[in-house]
């Protein structure tokens, strides 16, 4: 069993103490042992294996020994005790938006909802509505949560699919019978989410390499094998498609195969203008086939310039790629270290240190320490005490850098007022200050659009975190009016984030072009909880990509001292 597929059994346990009403320790111990398991540096078999279960944060001897279970049997008997305890259908309920065990404990209790479809009946004849705790609004919200759930029905996050293409493309490539295999599709454009992942090879022997493709070790079901094609489903529920093409039309079918469906359209109507054909299977005028070596060859065939895979929606890419103003688009490469971390002082499972050594492992010359403010007790925010001491274990640290710098900040909470967790005094401590909306998520439009306005306004405020709110395929993002919240950030100097933790991916890309517009300087940010969690910034970089930014627009591109300067200004401002 993989890391996701152990914490995700330790998450389900979780749940279910505490739809008993186990004491809430107990249950989340197991939430803390899930962490723990998702970023360890090893796989659960081998931690298994070598005995170092017992040296992550908040695995004890009891749950090393249930955990050695589940990894060597894939079965836990205390889970499938748990599980037996409620009806198959309840865990279902914790999907639901806003509803969490507490409440999901109360229905099941007090109306005998055990399903979604119960839980939807109960809503529409008005019972929710009466129960203590609850009331017409709530009711509301959960049919509406219902809904939102079956939209995003066979949806999963970019980060759940990538990787596992990634495994699958280099298993392939390594076969002797590939000649070229990539991944397509929306997982090739760093589409937020994916339905599916699409695989395109050439080879010299097909069917091998389809044969290959089936018999992967990820694979728990085969549903169609070919020749030249095989779908199957992966053990993570996502199912993968492999299409083997004859080499030659290898760059035409991966064109094609990226998509998106309209960029496809456009680009078939531009050869068509051109008395030319272009499909997947080449590009040709009447029967005359014009051989490519690449894509970008069809593009320049088309008298276009490059377009990278993100751009790929129809949004004006052709346009600029015929004037030759396709943009340099920024790369990770180009990151010179990141602002949004957070470590053991609040809610992370890293300490100063181990941070520290991660980052400069990437290659960064600077970090920036970003805990939970004092409101955020949920996730122990720091008192000022602690602000104080934080900062002198900084720079105790510092002393003992000579190419790397961690920075002092802070993702302090925006109030419901719009006003700034700490004081005056504490605030000004920072060397930046990065503000979230962490509570009071129903808050009708207007008042949130004016609590982040005013928030914005305050001198000492450097980055917006997360903007919207949202968790993809989770939770929507709260009322706002983007455009006054981007024209204040504009007009106060206030960096906005690009939270690049794959749940989040906010401000979302399609946004991203109107805050360049407005001149708003951006930053790519993990929001990472642990030192695997800094790695999250690749999805951040591909968010960026598709809103078109260049190294120019990402203060975190710049060198260290210029981002020093740039953090001073704004504190003087």
């Amino acid at each position: 069993m993989d890391k996701k597929q152990v914490a995700a059994v330790l998450e389900e346990i979780a749940a279910l103490l505490e739809l008993q009403g186990e004491n809430p320790f107990k249950s989340r111990a197991y939430l803390t042992a899930a962490r723990a398991i998702e970023v360890a540096e090893r796989e659960p078999p081998e931690l298994v294996e070598t005995g170092a279960l017992k040296s992550l944060q908040g695995i004890g001897e009891a749950l090393a020994e249930k955990i050695t279970e589940l990894v060597r049997t894939g079965r836990m008997r205390y889970h499938e005790e748990q599980r037996a305890k409620f009806p198959p259908g309840i865990l279902d309920l914790l999907q639901v938006p806003g509803l969490g065990p507490k409440k999901v404990k109360a229905v099941y209790e007090r109306l005998g909802v055990s399903s979604l479809e119960d839980l939807e009946a109960a809503c529409r004849a008005g019972k929710v509505a009466h129960l203590e705790g609850f009331g017409a609004k709530t009711q509301e919200n959960i049919l509406k949560g219902i809904e939102r759930l079956r939209s995003h029905a066979g949806r999963f996050l970019l980060s759940d699919a990538l990787p596992l293409a990634l495994d699958l493309r280099a298993a392939l490539a390594h076969h002797p019978a590939a000649q070229r295999v990539e991944v397509a599709g929306s997982l090739r454009r760093h589409r937020e989410t994916v339905e599916d992942i699409d695989l395109l090879a050439s080879a010299t022997d097909p069917a091998a390499l389809t044969r290959a493709f089936a018999t992967h070790p990820l694979v728990a079901e085969v549903l169609a094998h070919g020749p030249t094609k095989a779908s199957v489903l992966l053990q993570s529920g996502i199912q993968a498609d492999l299409r083997v093409v004859a080499d030659g039309e290898f760059p035409f079918a991966l064109h094609h195969g990226t998509g998106s469906m309209e960029h496809n359209v456009a680009m078939r109507n531009r050869a068509i203008a051109r008395k030319l054909k272009l499909n997947e299977y080449g590009l040709f005028e009447g029967e005359t086939f014009f051989p490519c070596r690449d894509e970008a060859a069809i593009f320049e065939r088309l008298g276009l310039a490059y377009i990278p895979p993100e751009l790929r929606e129809d949004l004006g890419e052709i346009e600029a790629a015929e004037r030759g103003a396709i943009p340099a688009l920024v790369e990770e490469g180009d990151l010179t270290g990141t602002f949004h971390c957070h470590t053991t002082w609040s809610d992370g499972l890293n300490s100063l240190e181990e941070m520290a050594a991660a980052a400069r492992q990437m290659g960064y010359t600077y970090l920036g320490i970003a805990d939970h403010s004092e409101a955020a007790r949920y996730a122990g925010g720091l008192t000022r005490q602690q602000v104080a001491e934080q900062h002198a274990a900084i720079n105790r640290l510092n002393a003992t850098f000579r190419d790397f710098q961690l920075l002092k900040g802070i993702e302090t909470d925006i109030l419901a007022d719009g006003a700034l967790d700490y004081d005056e005094e504490t605030v000004r401590r920072f060397d930046y200050v990065v503000a979230s909306v962490h509570s009071r998520f129903a808050m009708d439009a207007a008042s949130m659009t004016a609590r982040l306005v005013k928030a914005l306004s305050h001198p000492q405020l450097t980055m917006l975190g997360h903007v919207s709110g949202r968790l993809l395929l989770q939770r929507e993002p709260y009322a706002f009016d983007l455009e006054a919240v981007l024209q204040a950030a504009a007009r106060h100097g206030v960096v906005v984030e690009i939270n690049a933790n794959p749940r989040r991916l906010d401000l979302d890309w399609r946004h991203l072009r109107r805050a360049r517009e407005l001149g708003i300087m951006l930053a790519i940010n993990p929001d990472a909880h642990s030192t695997e969690g800094l790695r999250d910034i690749a999805y951040g970089v591909g968010v960026a990509r598709k809103g078109w930014c260049t190294r120019s627009d990402i203060l975190n591109a710049r060198p260290l001292p210029e981002v020093m300067a740039f953090l001073a200004r704004r504190k003087a401002a």
